[in-house]
């Protein structure tokens, strides 16, 4: 099973190779953000973008409203391990 952890777009660092840096949970972490850039999606037109993010890539964008429900979701999660 895989799972994609939304974070959001705060900077593109290297257009050629398609980088940014994207805030998930408070930790800025470097993603590869070529599978959800295109023609009609620059990198530049990228930032404040949330995006579910995989094992380094953003793998698609997502609204604000999803981002918000999946990260409370993971929150109820762990609080349930941790018990």
């Amino acid at each position: 099973m895989c799972l994609g952890i939304p974070g959001q777009i705060i900077e593109i660092t290297d257009t050629n190779n398609k980088l940014a840096i994207v805030n998930v949970g408070g930790v800025k972490r470097q993603v590869n953000i070529s599978c959800i850039v295109d023609e009609q999606h620059p990198p530049e037109s990228c930032v404040g973008n949330w995006v579910l993010v995989h094992v380094g890539f953003a793998m698609n964008r997502i609204n604000e409203q999803e981002a918000a429900e999946t990260l409370q979701l993971l929150a109820e999660i762990a609080a349930v391990q941790a018990e």
